[in-house]
């Protein structure tokens, strides 16, 4: 699934190519495509059909529109594989087209989703902290690249806790944007192993993890991503190649860039985490106590 530099590289060429732009009509071409909207295809269209594209937003790893004059907020759910094209109508249709805006522009934005775990929905806009957000995001923390984060704030709401660091950092109500690949990567750089209890861990140590998440997307951004495969890829189809640059996910064997030792990988929440068993020693487990 797509994290926050990946949703964010898909924000900023929506920006670049369909902000001020007006939607002449809109073509579901699959029900699931629209699942979360509950007044169904037709009430879709006919709500999006002459709004003007007034922004593109995110927060964490969400995507939406903010339409005018109707001050709504289209949410765009990436999923597993879904891509935000924009095409020349002339373009040829993709195999797994899901939904197709036509702009005034002269433009299409396609939705495309070969999972079709992804969709858009109508919400409302609703004031969060002094920002607008989709009624649907209300619930996310805000993000390390986001420019109101409060690296303190949520260093204080992670050690009220007692959850294992990784659990932490990809609790989206804690902080937002940060996924499986991020989170290993910004533990490696920390040189934390994620079990490691969230309230055993120094306000210090918990603000040199985020600034070391905040590090790595900002690369992974200036890269275009991390991509593994076709499904992920900006609006123009590109993908990024910053999986070209991780030091710790997906690199089980490999030698540690840091010390030379092979990366680990180990089960955690039915995926998998990837650590250096020499810089990001596991923390010791107290013997069960004997029965008296």
């Amino acid at each position: 699934m797509p994290e926050l530099p990946e949703v964010e590289v898909v924000r900023r060429g929506l920006e670049r190519h369909i902000v001020g732009a007006s939607i002449d009509s809109v073509d579901v071409l699959h029900p699931r495509a629209i699942r979360r909207h509950i007044l169904g295809a037709e009430d879709l269209a006919g709500q999006l059909t002459g709004e003007r594209i007034a922004r593109a937003d995110r927060r964490g790893k969400y995507l939406w529109l903010v339409l005018e004059p109707s001050a709504v907020a289209l949410v765009v759910h990436l999923g597993m594989s879904g891509q935000m094209l924009v095409q020349p109508p002339e373009a040829v249709t993709e195999k797994h087209l899901r939904i197709r805006a036509r702009l005034d522009s002269g433009l299409d934005l396609r939705f495309v989703d070969q999972r079709t775990f992804g969709g858009w929905a109508l919400a409302p806009l609703v004031d969060v902290d002094g920002s607008l957000v989709p009624d649907s995001v209300a619930h996310i923390a805000r993000d390390p690249l986001d420019t109101r984060f409060d690296s303190a704030a949520t260093v204080t709401v992670m050690r009220r806790k007692h959850t294992e660091i990784k659990r932490a950092l990809l609790d989206q109500t804690v902080v937002s944007g940060i996924g499986n690949i991020y989170a290993d990567e910004a533990l490696w750089r920390a040189q934390i192993h994620g079990t490691r209890l969230t309230d055993r861990l120094t306000a210090a140590t918990l603000r040199q993890l985020l600034g070391a998440a905040q590090e790595v997307m900002r690369e992974a951004l200036d890269q275009g991503g991390t991509s593994f495969d076709a499904l992920y890829v900006n609006v123009n189809g590109e993908s990024g190649y910053f999986d070209r640059s991780l030091s710790a996910y997906g690199q089980e064997d490999r030698p540690c860039p840091r010390c030379g030792t092979a990366i680990r990988r180990e089960k955690f929440m039915n995926r998998s985490s990837f650590s250096c068993p020499r810089c990001q020693p596991a923390p010791r487990r107290s013997p069960p106590k004997r029965p008296a």
